[in-house]
């Protein structure tokens, strides 16, 4: 796979705005799917109460504009792009590596992972469908994104990939699946994946395109030395 050097500084810079984004995004989507009848039993959680019910006061208008389903829904769509992006981003991020081994095949199970999510999330267009997406798309592609992003943010640490905020975002993905529903909705699993391909992004917008990222030549060299 070929990308052009204008081609990934623009997907690079548009991670890296997207994250921002995703951000505010995920307190709306998760405040709007409090005020949902299925959401509401978030709040039981004294750790998301404890920010979700003032947030909710502060950002009412931004909430309260329809009925609270719609809201959710309306949010939800705006995942649809930030996922998009990110996984854009992760395979530019691939084509400069080029990996060979056992990385190959965990950056591949990575992107698999990441494209079921880009699909899953489009099921927030058509509401009907968003429980069937969720469980035989979601579910299985979310797993598969942490589980992969973790380990491949272990071998990028170990091997020096740059930048090595994104390696170590990467590599905590998956354990955060276990700490980040306490404190909010479960869509926000996603943030660490998003910002990891951020920080890549801005890294690759900035370039030179081919040294944005460590290559494994360029790290087996530098062990040799």
């Amino acid at each position: 796979m070929t990308i052009s050097p204008t081609t990934g500084r623009i997907i690079g810079r548009i991670a890296w705005i997207s994250a921002f984004v995703a951000t505010v995004l995920g307190v709306l989507h998760a405040l709007a799917r409090h005020a949902t009848v299925s959401g509401q039993s978030d709040l039981d959680s004294p750790l998301t109460s404890a920010w979700a019910v003032p947030a909710a006061e502060a950002l009412r208008p931004l909430l309260n504009w329809s009925d609270p389903d719609m809201v959710y829904l309306s949010y939800g769509k705006l995942w649809a792009p930030i996922v998009i992006a990110f996984t854009l981003c992760a395979f530019v991020a691939y084509s400069l590596r080029r990996p060979a081994g056992f990385e190959k095949w965990v950056w591949r199970s990575m992107l698999a992972g990441y494209v079921l999510a880009s699909i899953a999330v489009l099921g927030y267009y058509v509401p009907w469908l968003l429980d069937v997406f969720f469980v035989l798309l979601m579910a299985p592609g979310l797993l598969l994104s942490l589980v992969a992003s973790s380990v491949l943010g272990v071998l990028l640490i170990r091997r020096r990939f740059r930048p090595t905020p994104a390696a170590w975002l990467l590599t905590v993905s998956f354990p955060l699946l276990f700490v980040i529903p306490l404190f909010t909705s479960l869509g926000n699993v996603l943030l660490p994946l998003v910002w990891a391909w951020a920080i890549t992004g801005r890294r690759i917008s900035r370039g030179p395109l081919e040294r944005a990222t460590v290559a494994p030549t360029e790290v087996n060299s530098r062990v040799r030395r």
